[in-house]
């Protein structure tokens, strides 16, 4: 008998034995189901599987190496243009007389976090605020299209206008509202703006500081100050824009500039050359080495290390010169958020 016969035998009973017939069919049906699968191994027990390999790196782990230490690099020739295109080998790093191996290394163009540190002092009157409108527009435009700015000003009292933003309007828009008048903080200015590159969402950090004068009015000290700047790996690039019987600023912002590797320049208002500094800027910002390495004897002792970094040409290539920080404190690394 087949499961046919059994289906019209079940159906062809009175009603009153149907209910007790169907109970029948169903179950000669599963006996006939069951007899009719072949014979299997009894299924093994699936293993724990591995979890998947994360590919997005939006979806990685962050992982941070607080001993790595991180250096940017501008390479220029004899007549100061900026140099690209070269290779690690290249490049020779010096911890405290200590050759390093650099661990990594990178030749791209990057966005930066930028700081615009920028004098409203009384003595930046005299259209020296229009002027240096049009000069931060030319670099804002030559820059990354990724950058984002934060703009401080300062005067008897630091004020920040615009805090890690990609509108270039919004951030001129500020500069038109801006009456000059005051002191000038710019110690606690260049302070503020580095604490907020700092907190940026790009790995490359800078400040262009733009004044006219000496500081007269903060509360941090110059060697204060200089000393956060060391801790926070920024680079400085000044202008200084001084004008008849300005000046006496220019010590401070040369020193600043060179201890991070940057750059101190001290333009005209009327003969062009400020506007071409600030597109110069933007443009060797663009065009800087990415390098780091695992010092050999690395120690969280807080003590100042001191770094050189030498370069050699490639062959037929004539001398060129590195920017680079002066060095750093082997402290923990501390996160901003």
């Amino acid at each position: 008998m087949d499961l046919r016969d059994i289906f019209q035998l079940s159906f062809r009973t009175p009603h009153r034995f149907q209910l007790y017939r169907l109970n029948v069919f169903l179950s000669l049906f599963f006996f006939w189901a069951a007899s009719s699968v072949p014979a299997q191994d009894k299924p093994k027990p699936t293993p724990a599987q591995t979890p998947p390999t994360i590919t997005d790196p939006d979806d990685a782990p962050l992982r941070v190496q607080t001993d790595l230490v991180t250096l940017t690099l501008t390479v220029q020739d004899t007549w100061g243009r900026v140099v690209s295109n070269l290779t690690k080998k290249h490049f020779s790093v010096f911890e405290d007389g200590v050759e390093q191996e650099i661990s990594f290394f990178e030749d791209v163009d990057a966005p930066a976090s930028i700081g615009i540190i920028y004098d409203v002092s009384g003595s930046m009157g005299g259209g020296k605020i229009g002027r240096s409108r049009r000069a931060l527009e030319r670099f804002m435009l030559t820059s990354h299209p990724s950058d984002e700015f934060s703009l401080i000003t300062f005067s008897d009292k630091v004020q920040l206008l615009a805090d890690r933003t990609r509108d270039i309007n919004a951030v001129l828009d500020k500069l038109t509202l801006v009456k000059p008048g005051g002191n000038t903080a710019f110690y606690d200015g260049v302070y503020l703006g580095a604490d907020r590159v700092m907190r940026g969402s790009h790995n490359k950090k800078a400040l262009l500081i733009i004044s006219d004068g000496v500081d007269n009015n903060s509360r941090y000290t110059f060697n204060e100050m200089r000393r956060f700047l060391k801790e926070s790996d920024v680079i400085i690039y000044g202008i200084g824009i001084y004008g008849n019987g300005d000046g006496g600023g220019e010590g401070a912002l040369t020193r600043l500039a060179e201890s991070t590797g940057g750059r101190a320049f001290y333009p005209g208002l009327t003969d062009g050359s400020f506007d071409e500094i600030c597109e110069r800027i933007a443009l060797e910002l663009r065009h800087q080495y990415s390098i780091g390495y695992v010092p050999k004897d690395f120690r969280q002792d807080g003590k100042w290390r001191r770094l050189k970094v030498k370069i050699t040409p490639p062959r037929g290539m004539p001398r060129l010169s590195v920017r680079a920080r002066e060095g750093y404190f082997a402290t923990p690394l501390i996160q901003n958020k």
